[in-house]
């Protein structure tokens, strides 16, 4: 059984499919597995460390401008998008895959058109509730289209019918133990705790909001409170030691730049603050957190806006769009939530009652199948 895996540009996009990859051969003595990817972003690193052969091609995606710059950029892409595809058939023909898996990112474009040119059969996942282009094109002409939430379906034109078979959340992120956590943490049963992060390289607009709410929780202490600056957001942290912080801590708040322990920290929360990328969300739910989410207005499609709007629809979630961020409007958000015990549970378990905690197990059946067609 020889499994083609298609994608790249994001952790987004790389960690599903490996965790897919990873489930495949742990179970199936007879997979052969082979990654596509650019030579030039974080799949050259993850997919090898992870112990999967890897081939690369050349493929960039389109900028949304008209500057010469940009222009000069798309024409290139144009050509890498014709020879990237001659690039992939050549590959293809060589490991002679029995099907071929698209996770996203435009290096899926190439691959998947080509795979399915030669004949080979197809399926697809898309991580996000509004799809990306590359996997709007490709739905057109898979075999098998797997979405992670169900809203994603209503912006599609899917050749087959489409399955929800939600994203793959760690494993350890599933078997965290609240209790356990928070007497990790030294956070008392009695206080609720908040995690706030804007994801690994951080955001401004988040840490610049948290930044009065975190001094006065660090006063009044009615809370505890485990924020993270991101690697981008040194600067904050010697605001933070301005204010009085010691490695990061002041009464019950702490501040870190990066959360490198977020099974325990998240497991020990009561609500979480942040982003609102897929993977993050599908840990939300598979751990039933209540949320306020901030989505980035810089990613394309605006996909983190629909992605949080699919748990707000449910009751699983609260959104706040970041040209409405303030302190103020944060604070109120946290007051409102921490102080309604019962608003809280209903939130968690809405946000629980959208979990797919078998995604990994879903999406490996569907390729497994189409493998041994």
């Amino acid at each position: 059984m020889r499994i083609l895996f298609a994608t790249g540009g994001t952790a987004g996009h790389i960690n599903p499919a490996l965790a897919v990859a990873s489930y495949i051969r742990e179970n199936y003595d007879d997979a052969q597995i082979l990654f596509i990817g650019t030579a030039d972003h974080m799949e050259a690193r993850l997919v090898p460390n992870a112990g999967f052969d890897f081939k690369t091609i050349n493929i960039s995606g389109f900028k949304r401008s008209f500057s010469p710059k940009a222009i000069i950029h798309n024409i290139k892409t144009v050509i890498r998008a014709i020879t990237s595809k001659a690039a992939s058939k050549k590959i293809i023909k060589e490991f002679k895959p029995d099907v071929a898996v698209g996770f996203g990112g435009y290096v899926s474009g190439p691959v998947l058109q080509a795979a399915h040119d030669l004949g080979v059969a197809t399926c697809i996942h898309e991580q996000n509730a509004y799809p990306g282009v590359t996997n709007k094109t490709l739905a057109k002409i898979a075999d098998k289209v797997m979405l992670t939430v169900e809203d994603a379906k209503k912006h599609l034109e899917s050749k087959n019918p489409v399955m929800v078979t939600g994203l793959p959340v760690r494993g350890e992120l599933l078997n965290a133990d609240r209790d356990f956590a928070r007497t990790q943490l030294g956070v008392p049963d009695d206080k609720p705790l908040v995690l706030s992060f804007g994801g690994s390289l951080g955001a401004r607009p988040i840490n610049e909001a948290m930044f009065d709410i975190l001094l006065d929780s660090a006063e009044n202490g009615r809370y505890y409170h485990i924020h993270s600056v991101g690697t981008n957001g040194a600067e904050f942290l010697d605001r933070f030691a301005e204010k009085g912080f010691v490695d990061g801590k002041k009464g019950t708040v702490e501040v870190r730049q990066y959360i490198d322990n977020m099974d325990v920290c998240m497991a020990a929360a009561d609500v979480v603050v942040g982003r609102a990328g897929a993977s993050s969300l599908s840990e939300i739910e598979a751990m039933g957190k209540a949320s306020i989410l901030v989505p980035s207005p810089y990613v394309a499609e605006n996909h983190q806006f629909h992605n949080a709007m699919a748990l707000v629809n449910r009751g699983a979630g609260y959104i706040l769009e970041e040209k409405d961020l303030t302190s103020d409007a944060l604070a109120k958000k946290l007051d409102e939530l921490l102080s309604n015990p019962a608003i809280l549970h209903q939130v968690e378990e809405n946000a629980k009652a959208m979990a797919i905690i078998d995604a990994r197990e879903r999406i490996a059946d569907v390729v497994v199948s189409l493998a041994k067609k």
